[in-house]
């Protein structure tokens, strides 16, 4: 089971967590790794044309005498296509990474959603030989949302189909890189500010993408402002061509209450303000999984996520079920608010944030997560050779 295969992976959209994913994987895998990537922009255009890219640059990987074990793509391939496009002596088997699913992610209205995309990660989902998925609630929205949208079809509905996936399917997290902090030294400055009496520390970070609801964290910032509620903000996240509105207001309402202000470029400067944090507030209405909130926890940071999507899933790696519900809200900027200031008003408990971020890292660090992922990338290659 410690033999190294040949893997060749496909990256149709390589950046943010995709890269990310990628990156801490392969770089540490016992595996052989050889990528094929395109920037990550376009990703519309990326679904439709990524499988005539891919099929070519594979033909002339080929030719040079490159052969590969194994198939790594993600949700942004349509792996039909590829393997329709591709010769059948190319035929190799293929493990298909959903890090988000076209169901389950919000448009901004309703008449936008696109069901050809839809339709292109099931049939990928079909082509697969098996199928990753971040998250459990990733795999079950999938297909819950395709049980649905499956009614709105003119006939012939593939219900068995749809079903199938769940024999294909495997929930295999990302990895998380260990911290270069130290815990019990900012939880002491956290203690000293609370005594001091200085203003709570809030953090956001996330895409500023409309899907990341920025809107409800400027409405809890003004419910909070209403309240004389004293606190500090860092807004954090990768900007793109179209910034929604909302970051202006906030910078521009706010600026005196804000200390970062957009990208970092630093790892270790993004870790030391999430370690710095009292609170790692999402407003997310489309995660499935939440790598920059567990990023948070494992920095030693109170979360405070919504009740929805996998945010009660990621919070399982990290405490006992019975303590989800301190780091949940409803879902709204009034019940947000409602529980910052009650958080604030409690304290924090720094020895079980430093409990739980050690726990994060156990169970979702590179340290264990790149041996178990080469074991079932390894068990699908031994097990496609065993069915030949």
């Amino acid at each position: 089971m410690n033999k190294a295969f040949r893997v060749l992976a496909l990256q149709p959209f390589y950046g943010g967590s995709h890269f990310q994913f990628h990156r801490d994987w392969t770089s540490r895998s016992r595996h052989q790794w050889k990528t094929l990537s395109l920037p990550d922009r376009h990703w519309k255009w990326r679904m439709r044309h990524a499988a005539i890219y891919f099929a070519k640059q594979m033909s002339q990987l080929a030719e040079t005498g490159f052969q590969w074990d194994i198939l790594f793509v993600t949700d942004m391939m349509n792996l039909a296509e590829l393997n329709g496009l591709l010769p059948s002596r190319f035929r190799k088997p293929a493990i298909l990474y959903f890090h988000e699913n076209q169901f389950g992610y919000p448009n901004q209205r309703q008449d936008q959603r696109d069901q050809h995309f839809l339709f292109t990660n099931l049939i990928s989902a079909l082509s697969a030989d098996r199928i990753w998925f971040n998250s459990k609630f990733n795999l079950d929205s999938l297909v819950s949302s395709l049980n649905t949208e499956s009614k709105k079809w003119p006939d012939f509905s593939p219900v068995d189909a749809i079903q199938s996936i769940y024999q294909k399917a495997e929930i295999q997290p990302p990895c998380l890189l260990q911290p270069q902090i130290d815990w019990h030294h900012f939880a002491s400055q956290k203690q000293a500010r609370k005594k001091n009496g200085d203003p709570i520390h809030l953090v956001w970070a996330a895409r500023w993408e409309h899907d990341k609801n920025a809107d409800d964290f400027y409405k809890t910032l003004v419910i909070l402002d209403r309240c004389d509620f004293d606190f500090q903000i860092d807004v954090m996240g990768q900007r793109f061509q179209k910034v929604p509105a909302v970051f202006n207001k906030i910078e521009s309402e706010f600026s005196s209450r804000i200390g970062r202000w957009g990208y970092v470029e630093s790892r270790n400067d993004y870790e030391q303000v999430l370690a710095s944090a009292d609170i790692f507030v999402s407003t997310a209405i489309h995660e499935f999984f939440g790598l920059s909130a567990a990023e948070a926890i494992s920095a030693g940071a109170f979360a405070m996520l919504p009740d929805r999507l996998a945010y009660p899933e990621l919070l399982s790696y990290c405490y006992p079920t019975e303590e989800h519900r301190q780091h949940l809200y409803e879902g709204t900027p009034e019940s947000l608010a409602e529980k910052i200031i009650q958080q604030s008003n409690n304290g924090f408990s720094f020895r079980r944030l430093i409990d739980g971020a050690q726990r994060m890292y156990h169970n979702l660090g590179v340290h264990n997560r790149v041996p178990h992922l080469d074991s079932a990338l390894s068990e699908v290659v031994m097990g496609w050779h065993e069915h030949e």
